[in-house]
């Protein structure tokens, strides 16, 4: 019964949190105004730029933001306690994380749709600038060649997720194509589109495909190497050919996955097994900082500001929309947060098979998977929590359990493969631009830019053998390095409010507090590395944290400075 009291109360609160605090920021502190040319009008291309009626790029922008983040990072946080993990995505969410990504997507519209890098530099200064840029490439660096990673451990987990998510692929095409020439209706189409895509699940159910060694490269390997080839045609694509149609397929997948599982919950009605505090558990690192890192994007993940500024200012048709993309993606995402952590306490605990077999049930079920930390360390056990624990839930509901293990595992690998598309586009506008600024003129052309983003990432995780997996000795640092974005991009819209006359405590306090818990977690990360003698983590996880120093510094020189007033930008 405690599970359907949080789901309904965390309901509520994000709606009302949307309606209120969501109102204030978008009138009173960014003062939204549809009189305000965007972007995507001002500069439309028809492959970057393209002005998108706001249900399609809420699609886009929520799937690109959240990926697996919401999912894997609840199901690791909750081993300190289901309330911690749950306070800190409820507020962070709405306080800090929706403020972020909002704030990010605003400052963009504003600067002809540049990226939060390229904006430090005109808002702020060069120095700055670069440093930004260091600091996402090497972020991007990580989410793309983890990302494929992980959509091969997802493929080598759940066969029968691999037929329906590359089918994915040419039903989003004809879906973006149909609509586009006018053929359908937007209404029809996603029907359509979504009823197909089911099908392929249904038939994915009973055509699992398991992808085997190639030339001695293992399968892990396999599928990076064919996923990488993937991203970088899927993110030199016009959006609306694939981007636009899969992710919003992709939003109505999770609208469904979400309606299942809130229902599941209602009729399961499980009680939370896991402990409400456990803040020391066997193994962990301290839950202070290290919660505020895990759980980032059901709360707020430095990412999303790459999202906000990278592809969706270039397709918000009216600045208006901005609230619905940027603030009410992230609290869809905090509920969907919300939603993980009672699949993995207590979904998961309604039935739980553990290694020798045995069907555990309860508080032993959930104590089996998160005894300590190492026995809840790994992805496949990280992903494993949450699809046991919803498809548990789910066939409460009278779905066969193995189809709706199928289902989540579909809507898990969906996600990464949206991540692992934008993060891709994001990385060749970041090398576009920086190449720009340092007049490297091959590349800021599109194909030389996103080759060297998808050469890059296929270096990085195939560093240390032919299964992919280089990227994992990095992974321990990106919890940090994705909060300090999230600092910075703060600490820009900040400056940025500041200039224009406007109250930017509002972003000003939560990136203060972002540092603080990053530089805490990368300074203790560091000495867990030097411990264990992982060097390349160890040298890159100094320059991030001597970056956030001399960062912090100088944008806290600039917010203090007093300086001429600023003539406020139209709208600001």
């Amino acid at each position: 019964m405690d599970s359907i009291l949080i789901a309904v109360a965390a309901f509520i609160g994000y709606l009302a949190a949307y309606h209120t605090y969501g109102r204030y920021l978008s009138r009173k502190v960014f003062g939204l105004s549809a009189d305000n040319v965007t972007p995507s009008r001002e500069q439309a291309d028809g492959v970057d730029f393209v002005p998108t009626r706001k249900q399609v790029i809420f699609g886009h922008h929520f799937t690109s933001i959240a990926g697996t983040g919401p999912i894997v990072g609840p199901a690791i946080g909750i081993i300190w306690g289901w309330v911690p993990a749950l306070l800190w995505v409820f507020l962070g969410s709405i306080f800090m994380g929706a403020v972020h990504d909002l704030g990010a997507l605003v400052i963009s519209l504003r600067h002809k749709g540049h990226t939060m890098a390229d904006i430090t530099g005109m808002v702020m200064n060069r120095h700055l600038k670069i440093m930004f840029f260091i600091i996402v490439f090497l972020a991007l660096l990580i989410v793309i060649a983890i990302f494929g990673l992980v959509i091969a451990v997802l493929f080598d987990l759940y066969p029968q997720a691999v037929f329906p998510v590359w089918m994915e692929i040419p039903i989003a095409i004809a879906l973006g194509r149909a609509f586009l020439r006018g053929r359908i209706s937007l209404t029809a189409a996603t029907a359509l589109a979504v009823a197909a895509m089911y099908v392929t699940v249904v038939i994915g159910h009973y055509m699992p495909l398991q992808m085997p060694a190639i030339a001695g490269i293992p399968a892990t390997g396999v599928w990076t190497l064919v996923l990488l080839v993937y991203a970088y045609i899927a993110s030199t694509l016009p959006v609306t050919t694939l981007l636009q149609p899969r992710d919003y397929i992709n939003a109505w997948q999770l609208f469904i996955a979400l309606g299942l599982l809130v229902l599941g919950v209602f009729a399961a009605a499980p009680e939370m097994a896991a402990p409400a505090f456990h803040l020391s558990p066997e193994g962990a690192p301290p839950w202070m900082p290290f919660l505020f890192i895990t759980i980032a994007c059901g709360a707020i993940s430095g990412f999303h500001c790459l999202v906000s500024s990278g592809t969706s200012s270039k397709q918000v048709a009216s600045e208006p929309d901005a609230r619905f993309v940027g603030y009410g993606s992230m609290l869809t995402e905090g509920f969907l947060a919300t939603i993980v952590l009672i699949a993995c306490g207590a979904g998961l605990a309604l039935a739980y098979t553990a290694a020798d077999g045995t069907v555990l049930t309860g508080s032993a079920a959930f104590a089996a998977h998160y005894g300590t930390w190492e026995a809840s360390s790994g992805l496949g056990s990280k992903v494993a929590a949450f699809v046991v624990g919803a498809a548990n839930m789910i066939a409460a509901l009278g779905l066969p359990r193995e189809l709706a293990i199928v289902v989540m595992g579909v809507f898990v690998a969906s996600f990464a493969g949206t991540t692992l598309d934008t993060a891709t586009r994001l990385q060749r506008y970041v090398i576009s631009e920086l190449a720009a600024d340092l007049r490297i003129e091959p590349l800021t052309r599109r194909h030389p830019a996103t080759l060297l983003a998808v050469v890059s990432a296929a270096a990085l995780a195939f560093y240390n053998g032919a299964g992919g997996k280089g990227a994992l000795l990095l992974w321990p640092l990106f919890g940090s390095m994705n909060q300090l974005l999230a600092g910075l991009a703060l600490i820009v819209v900040t400056y940025w409010l500041k200039q224009q006359a406007r109250n930017y405590l509002v972003t000003l306090l939560p990136s203060l507090a972002i540092f603080v818990c990053t530089a805490w977690a990368l300074a203790h990360t560091l000495g867990s590395l030097y411990g264990s003698g992982n060097v390349p983590s160890l040298v890159i996880g100094g320059v991030a944290l001597a970056l956030q120093i001399w960062l912090t510094v100088e944008a806290v020189a600039l917010l203090v400075r007093r300086e001429p007033a600023v003539a406020p930008v139209p709208g600001g």
